[in-house]
């Protein structure tokens, strides 16, 4: 930020207030995707950086905190996930199993000899005994809020708690039970949707319908998340009531993010329709890139296992097909405004993003 834009010209300072950042942009947890240097880098600058912790064991939560801690004094976020753990019958395994053979097929692979494999487990006793150690600033959850007493300990460390809402019903929801802020995740988002109390991926609704409804109906700050990757899109979001934003897609593109050179190039490469809505991956609806496989048998199936189950058979059809220099069985979770990021290094596209949109704010100003 540059010496003429002090942090207190933001015209809504009630999450840079809450979270004691100085820019109300916070950097999505992208499970797989992200990284310590990420968030390290979007933290040093007065944003929020965010670590994905879903596929993390309790030990590698904690060696990641500590390191980012060791890093920067700056707040960061923690992400976890809420889901709840039904495990399907032999019946649902088989028809999941069938539907996935062909493809199996094609690759050449042995879809009788996939091991087991370690699932996403839910946020839970021994998470938060970690997190409770650690105390960042903030946590953020996905489908859900933890159960109460979960919730309670996090209180009692001062950490700050922020969770997901596709509608208005699921933020009125998360205030009740105690959220500090929440994230409004239009249809545009990129990865998992956040739904939770919504079971229709029909009728989930786009940002800057959804946002200035969620605005008016809670009390506590609002966060806009899905399809902003430019100062644009966020002045839009401030102008509905919004206190901050939630970027993830645009992050992808900067070298401190953890993915593929395959990825890389199917992000620079995606057009505004080339995203959809898949349960074809995790079981669970989710946002990224259209390739042959979801073109094919897809991009939404009954067959597919309930999350976070339906992984495991489609790991190695993942893996076969980026060993193999193949988009068509990749897991590409990508928003729709890919096509507006710029390839940087993580702090410098924070840092224009908040000059950029502070100069629209205010056009007068030098």
């Amino acid at each position: 930020m540059p010496d003429n834009a002090p942090m207190q010209a933001w015209p809504n300072r009630r999450l840079l207030d809450l979270l004691q950042l100085d820019i109300p942009i916070i950097q999505a947890p992208m499970a797989a995707a992200d990284s310590i240097a990420l968030a390290r880098s979007v933290s040093s600058t007065g944003a929020l950086g965010s670590l994905a912790c879903a596929l993390l064991p309790a030990d590698e939560i904690r060696k990641a905190a500590l390191a980012l801690r060791h890093d920067t004094q700056r707040p960061f976020n923690l992400n976890f996930f809420c889901h709840t753990m039904e495990s399907p019958d032999s019946s649902a395994h088989e028809r999941w199993k069938n539907f996935l053979r062909s493809h199996y097929q094609r690759l050449g692979l042995d879809i009788d000899a996939v091991p087991e494999s370690r699932l996403r487990l839910p946020f839970d006793d021994e998470t938060c005994a970690v997190v409770e150690e650690i105390a960042p600033t903030v946590v953020s959850f996905h489908f859900g809020l933890p159960s109460s007493g979960l919730m309670e300990r996090l209180r009692k460390r001062g950490i700050k708690i922020l969770a997901s809402a596709t509608s208005v019903k699921e933020a009125l929801w998360l205030e009740q039970h105690g959220c500090d802020a929440v994230i409004v995740q239009g249809f545009e988002a990129g990865g998992h949707r956040a739904m939770f109390l919504e079971t229709s991926v029909a009728t989930q609704v786009g940002l800057f319908a959804l946002l200035p409804q969620v605005v008016d109906a809670v009390s506590i700050p609002v966060i806009a998340a899905g399809g902003i990757a430019d100062a644009r899109g966020i002045v839009a979001a401030l102008a509905l009531g919004a206190s901050g934003v939630q970027i993830g897609t645009a992050y992808l593109f900067c070298p401190e993010a953890k993915i593929s050179p395959l990825y890389r190039h199917a992000l620079q490469q995606a057009a505004d329709t080339g995203t959809v809505i898949t349960n074809l991956f995790s079981g669970r609806p989710a946002r990224g890139i259209l390739n042959h496989y979801l073109a094919e048998a897809g991009p939404m199936s009954d067959a597919a296992l309930p999350f976070p189950y339906a992984a495991t058979l489609v790991a190695p059809l993942r893996a076969a097909s980026e060993k193999g220099g193949s988009f068509d069985y990749m897991q590409l979770w990508a928003g729709q405004a890919a096509k507006l990021a710029h390839t940087m290094p993580a702090a410098d596209l924070t840092r224009k993003l908040a000059t950029e949109a502070l100069q629209r704010l205010y056009p007068g100003r030098s």
